[in-house]
């Protein structure tokens, strides 16, 4: 009867999907995450001392999150349970919580893993604070969002946050080479498709590993697949992206540090993997129009009108054709010299504006539409500056009792060069006219 159970159960391993049955069973067989599981690695470190800390594990799909878990919860002699976010309510994490403090009574510590624990809402997630706090689980959430974003800073504040990373290639190569071990074959791919079928994957391991199986069951006997074959048999995964989430946030961060470092090529790569991942094009146009003012400003005063024409490009003429504008003019920022003197003029003004109350203009600048009015003083000494020979009056504008202000520095690049140099003029000018008797 024995040698029944071990056939059905044989039986049942070799129907369930290859990332199963290649689950690892210790910690030692665990592919990447070195930082976290090498010999110096947070997580070592926390089972060399018999206690296990409430974490978060946040890292992309396919990445070990669950895995992971369990095999902490063995290492440390902790039962482990598990639930999904997706799945669970109130009710559901009540009678988690019950079970585990009657666990707690016979001496049993439990392992609580949330899988995607940041789909609860706020007020679920203060519903782990009581339970943590007083060690009747020990909460390891899983997530693929940005906690910061995503979870309760009370929550946070009481678990660790572990990043995990995406598999790299030789990764990726070692997942390969257990699948071909346990199924007694070789993956028939050529050199550029085998290294063509870790790119499809993305980093998800999980993901790398149902590649494999469609290989396999696509491909004939004595059938050895090129990179264009591979494509033809399985399915090609679109980026790991959410236009509202992490990847949308971190993707737009590298598309404008990489303009505003000058590194066209880099610029480009970031705009084309987002419109891959389908971005929206008019949000990267908006961009392109803010990275234009913010990092260029004067220093290039052609670098606003060509984004914006950018922008009206597409509009006109839509995908593709109008993404050819975009990555036109992210180009020419990216190889525009940069200055962020109007940026931070601009802020500096609005700080001055917020924390001066409301002085009135000198009344010289002030128009006098009424007899009252121009009996009062309105507009009374003005100097039409055109009247002037070098068409600059001098006059003090700015607030009596504010006093002049100096927000705008240029920089010495582009065009603010020429800038600068009109400013040293209008500046030795008004010098001069205020020394002058009236």
């Amino acid at each position: 009867m024995a040698d029944l159970f071990a056939v059905e159960d044989e039986a049942r391993m070799g129907d369930s999907p290859l990332a199963d049955r290649l689950r690892p069973k210790t910690l030692d067989e665990v592919i990447g995450q070195r930082h976290l599981l090498g010999p110096d690695g947070t997580l070592r470190r926390m089972i060399a001392s018999g206690r296990l800390g409430s974490l978060i594990l946040w890292g992309p799909p396919g990445t070990g999150k669950t895995t992971i878990a369990r095999l902490l919860a063995d290492a440390v002699g902790y039962r482990f349970k598990q639930i999904s976010a997706v799945f669970s309510g109130v009710a559901d994490l009540k009678k988690v919580f019950e079970e585990a403090r009657f666990e707690r009574l016979s001496g049993h510590k439990t392992l609580l893993f949330v899988d995607e624990i940041h789909r609860f809402n706020r007020a679920q997630q203060d519903g782990f604070l009581p339970v943590m706090e007083d060690g009747t689980v020990v909460l390891v959430g899983a997530t693929t969002e940005n906690p910061s974003f995503e979870l309760n800073a009370a929550l946070l504040s009481r678990a660790q946050v572990l990043r995990l990373n995406s598999f790299a290639p030789d990764e990726l190569e070692q997942m390969a080479q257990r699948a071909e071990a346990l199924l007694g074959k070789a993956l028939p791919l050529d050199a550029e498709a085998r290294a063509g079928l870790f790119e499809l994957a993305d980093g998800d391991g999980r993901a790398m590993l149902g590649l494999v199986e469609e290989v396999f069951a696509a491909t004939k006997p004595d059938e050895v697949l090129d990179k264009a074959g591979l494509l033809t048999v399985v399915q090609r995964r679109a980026p790991i992206y959410d236009k509202k989430q992490d990847g949308h946030y971190n993707l737009i961060s590298a598309l404008h540090k990489t303009v505003r470092g000058s590194d066209p090529d880099a610029a480009l790569y970031y705009l084309a993997r987002m419109l891959v991942a389908g971005e929206d094009p008019l949000f990267l146009a908006r961009r392109l129009i803010r990275m234009a003012s913010e990092d260029i400003g004067m220093a290039d005063p052609q670098a606003l009108p060509l984004a914006i024409a950018a922008r009206d490009a597409y509009e006109m003429l839509g995908s593709p054709e109008g993404e050819l504008a975009l990555a036109q003019v992210t180009v020419y920022l990216a190889t525009a010299p940069k200055s962020n003197a109007v940026y931070t003029a601009f802020a500096a003004a609005m700080d001055v504006a917020k924390s001066s109350g409301s002085p009135m203009p000198p009344m010289t600048i002030l128009n006098a539409p009424t007899k009252l009015m121009k009996g009062q003083g309105y507009g009374s000494g003005y100097v039409y500056d055109h009247d002037t020979p070098e068409g600059f009056s001098g006059q003090e504008y700015f607030p009596e009792k504010l006093g002049r202000q100096e927000f705008y520095q240029p920089v010495d690049r582009g065009f603010e060069r020429e800038v600068r140099k009109r400013l040293d003029y209008f500046n030795r000018l008004r010098a001069q006219k205020s020394s002058e008797p009236e």
